[in-house]
């Protein structure tokens, strides 16, 4: 049987992989503000992996798709396993950091995106129950808990064949 059709990992359990970005700049971070079944939520530049892409190229894509900017990622902030049970999924997150000098402004080229902000961490987690998922307050932590260890994941860390 070839690997195109062969049926290996068929009943196998497979989490929803994605990317985000945590984008700072001057202490503020900067989130999309997007609708999760007609309700306001906040969250990273963030979405799924698509086929023939590796994680890096995922990023860079969804950052160009959901503000507007040609960024790429800088070093990796951590790899996230979560459950959403309200919608009985499984996500496994690779949160990337991007350091950028001025607080940009792009044209979001998805229309799910309502609108970009930059936020304060303080502002941020005063708006927890508006946020897309833990996931979004919890990377911004790990970035501010890295930074302050002068911890740094490398790109490097991450192999791909694609």
């Amino acid at each position: 049987m070839n690997s195109m059709t062969n049926a290996h990992g068929d009943d196998q359990f497979k989490p929803n992989t994605t990317v985000a970005a945590v984008i700072v700049c001057e202490d503020k971070y900067l989130l999309v503000e997007e609708l999760e079944n007609g309700k306001k939520v906040f969250n990273q530049p963030a979405g799924h992996i698509e086929s023939g892409e590796n994680l890096i190229a995922a990023a860079e894509r969804e950052i160009l798709e959901e503000i507007g900017l040609s960024l790429s990622p800088q070093y990796l902030n951590g790899i996230y396993y979560y459950h959403r049970p309200d919608l009985a999924l499984y996500f496994m997150r690779f949160c990337f950091v991007i350091e950028v000098n001025s607080l940009a402004q792009g044209i979001p080229q998805d229309d799910e995106i309502i609108a970009t902000h930059w936020f304060t961490y303080e502002e941020i987690k005063s708006r927890t129950a508006e946020l897309r998922s833990p996931m979004v307050l919890q990377c911004i932590e790990d970035y501010l808990a890295h930074k302050k260890l002068g911890q740094k994941i490398p790109l490097s860390t991450l192999k791909s064949n694609i």
